[in-house]
């Protein structure tokens, strides 16, 4: 039975039904016993496996067919009118060639099966910065997987009313094709259209799908942006928090920086960290002129290999319950493990593939991209605000990537403007959570290349118009915490110790601390970081010391010259879409290289 009367939700359920054909439709009402239902549905057909309840209570296993295990950016297209308008980096395709060509792939493939139709909202329900959408899918997997990662239910048909703006998400397993297999994004229509995929990242269509692609073109529409940005709150030994928002390609440690511990000697003297969102966050501009974010999702689907104790142990308590593990490592004894969380890999275990795993094989038990999807409540640093519906202001706004010599470990940008461009040039090293190569350079500005809903020039433009309304703005840094020394080791420690340089930031966003100008915008003085007590962290035989801060803060303009010619040929796929302001930015900074 229906849970709305929304005629164009009906309108759209309707359409779908006349052209899968499924035997049977289930409205997701979002209550406690439907979803055991369903749960109890997946493990009878070997959807889901139960783990041990005991260590895992409320937790499953699930495992994606072998050849569907990352996000298909290779099959990911922008669906509107203008080619132009999808820019150099979107697959484009034509709306009515796309409509006609899923159509055909999803004409009764749903025959024998159940239809589930998913009202999900994006946001706290009742948060003006809310949004609503429709997902159809024939997965339990994909239902029981939005429960955890958005709000679901019937609260969400009470939210949207009659309205007509909610996005409308299609998906079906088909044949799990990967020849048939597309992510069909129609900005112009608020649709998505996902087939012949199981995985989680091409299929949760309120994730990287709605959350990013669809709303960043709502957002350059309505005046806000949405970003594929974490959120973090600081808060120091007086009570006050700063917050700050932060983008950072896959692998460049923007999950564990969510869920930032920090160094014991700060938490002695107060010190805390509270995340509010860990992927992706939505701004807009407050009555007081500032950019106030909220995280519109509900969950974690983060990447399991290299999770542990030590480098995310909030990440791994929020799994310990309510949690669905894909792709790993499934034991004897009906619990989860994958390469990083300890040293002891279990013995007569089953791989991600569900064959016999030896851990002296020398292959990995757990696919390199293999999950988790936990509850976001399930995190001891969630922050008590982190639901608030008006969001929270935004100080800081961080961009990052891996490079090994360029960038220095941490500096400021001059003003907005020169924030953007140093947005619109990040880099960095591929990795598993794409197909593809890895360890291979690539630009991603505001690590939104794979999921800017429209043409990236237009995207730049649009932050430039944000800066121009915002009167109270954010300060823009850009930290690297991977860069090399000449042999080839890393320099700088990570993981808590980050939080020394996220409080140097907070400091100059609070205006506390003086900076040192370069050539690139303000690095720290030496004096201004506390590295001292950096005891535990040797490389080379040496442990970390003053002339290793001085290096890793050092901007060497031999590399930025370097960088020059790569990025003017970036910014040419632009065409005249490409803002002036950031080709002026450009020569500006090649003109302070070569006199430096």
């Amino acid at each position: 039975m229906a849970l709305t009367t929304n005629k164009m939700v009906l309108d759209f359920v309707d359409e779908m039904k006349e052209l899968c054909s499924p035997d049977n439709i289930v409205w997701i009402d979002g209550s406690k016993e439907q979803l055991d239902g369903l749960r109890e549905q997946a493990c009878s057909t070997g959807e889901l496996i139960k783990l041990d309840q005991e260590k895992l209570p409320g937790c499953y296993y699930h495992r994606s067919a072998i050849d569907d295990v990352a996000r298909v950016e290779d099959r990911t297209f922008i669906c509107c009118k203008k080619e132009v308008d999808a820019g150099p980096n979107n697959n484009w395709m034509d709306p009515a060639q796309a409509y006609t060509m899923a159509a055909d792939i999803f004409r009764s493939s749903m025959k024998g099966r159940t239809m589930y139709v998913i009202p999900f909202s994006m946001g706290p329900i009742g948060s003006p910065f809310a949004k609503a959408g429709v997902e159809i899918t024939d997965s339990i997997y994909v239902v029981l997987s939005m429960d955890i990662m958005t709000r679901i239910g019937r609260p969400v048909f009470d939210m949207l009313g009659d309205s007509n703006d909610f996005v409308r998400g299609m998906h079906c397993k088909c044949d799990l094709d990967a020849e048939k297999r597309y992510i069909l994004h129609f900005p112009e229509d608020n649709a998505i259209w996902s087939m012949n995929s199981g995985y989680g990242g091409n299929v949760l269509l309120g994730k990287k799908c709605f959350a990013l692609r669809i709303a960043s073109y709502q957002g350059k529409n309505e005046g806000w942006l949405a970003e594929h940005m974490l959120i973090l709150g600081i808060e120091n030994p007086q009570g006050e928090v700063t917050y700050i928002a932060g983008a950072f390609p896959s692998q460049c440690g923007k999950t564990n920086l969510a869920m930032l511990i920090p160094p014991e000697q700060y938490t002695k003297k107060g010190y805390k960290v509270w995340t509010v969102g860990d992927d992706i966050a939505w701004l807009r501009i407050g009555d007081d002129g500032r950019l106030w974010a909220i995280n519109p999702e509900n969950g974690f689907f983060g990447v399991a290999p290299g999770t542990n104790m030590k480098s995310n142990p909030n990440a791994v308590t929020a799994t310990m319950r309510d949690t669905i593990f894909t792709n790993v490592v499934l034991t004897k004894e009906n619990t989860v493990w994958w390469e990083g969380l300890d040293k002891n890999p279990p013995q007569g275990a089953l791989d991600w593939k569900g064959n016999p795993w030896d851990p002296s094989s020398g292959e990995p038990g757990a696919h390199p991209n293999s999950r988790f999807t936990a509850p976001a409540r399930n995190c001891p640093c969630m922050a008590s605000n982190w639901e608030d519906p008006k969001g929270v202001p935004i100080s800081a706004i961080i961009f990052g990537g891996r490079r090994a010599k360029v960038a220095p470990l941490v500096f400021q940008t001059k003003d907005w403007q020169n924030g953007v461009f140093i947005g619109s040039i990040m880099a960095s090293e591929t990795t598993a959570a794409a197909t593809g190569s890895t360890g291979v350079l690539r630009r991603d500005p505001f690590a939104m290349l794979p999921f800017s809903g429209y043409n990236m020039g237009d995207y730049w433009q649009h932050w430039l118009d944000m800066g121009e309304k915002i009167s109270n703005p954010p300060k823009i840094f850009h930290v690297n915490w991977f860069r090399l020394d000449d042999g080839g080791n890393f320099i700088w420690p990570g993981f808590g110790d980050n939080f020394r340089i996220i409080d140097w930031i907070v400091r100059r966003c609070n205006g506390e601390v003086d900076a040192r100008e370069t050539a690139i915008g303000y690095t720290p003085r030496t004096k201004d970081i506390d590295y001292e007590d950096i005891d535990h962290y040797i490389h080379a035989g040496r442990r970390f010391n003053l002339d290793a801060l001085r290096a890793i803060l050092s901007v060497e303009s031999v590399y930025w010259k370097e960088t020059i010619p790569p990025i003017k040929e970036f910014y040419a796929q632009f065409g005249d879409r490409l803002p002036k302001i950031l080709a002026d930015e450009l020569a500006a900074l090649e003109s302070r290289m070569w006199l430096a």
